[in-house]
């Protein structure tokens, strides 16, 4: 197994070198590019929100993307070292008429990494939450053999 890490400060700016450095990470996975692109949108979103909502974009805060490379799939951890804890086990999608009628901007980004992504999971303790988005490529393994 083998990963590549990338370490930023919580600016918008940045968000553009995630998701090159994502784009990167994944152009050699033989991933048609409809998948590529979702991929990339996952990770910025979750990036995206932790940059601005939970960080508020302020440039000394730091997080850290890692990308694992398994047998039979990738594995990003997005590992934020501002303790706010996020229950993800008690997250209820929002209802898509409700942001409709309201015309309510947002709102959809956590809709789209859990329907990109196999399996979204968040852990958090008293010094770090880490988010752990994981898609499974079955067409690795056969690379890999």
């Amino acid at each position: 197994m083998s990963s590549v890490s990338y370490k930023t400060s919580c600016t918008r700016e940045n968000l553009k070198n995630i998701r090159n450095f994502v784009e990167e990470a994944i152009m050699d996975m033989g991933l048609d590019e409809i998948l590529n692109n979702q991929i990339i949108l996952a990770v910025d979103e979750v990036c995206a929100n932790l940059i601005i909502h939970v960080h508020q974009t302020t440039p000394q805060d730091i997080i850290v993307i890692d990308i694992l490379y398994l047998e039979d799939g990738v594995l990003f951890e997005i590992v934020d070292t501002k303790t706010t804890y996020f229950d993800f086990s008690k997250y209820q999608k929002p209802n898509l008429e409700d942001i409709k009628i309201s015309k309510r901007k947002g709102g959809m980004g956590l809709i789209l990494v859990n329907t990109i992504m196999d399996e979204v999971d968040v852990f958090s303790d008293e010094t770090v939450t880490i988010w752990r988005l994981y898609k499974h490529l079955p067409h690795l393994k056969t690379l890999h053999e």
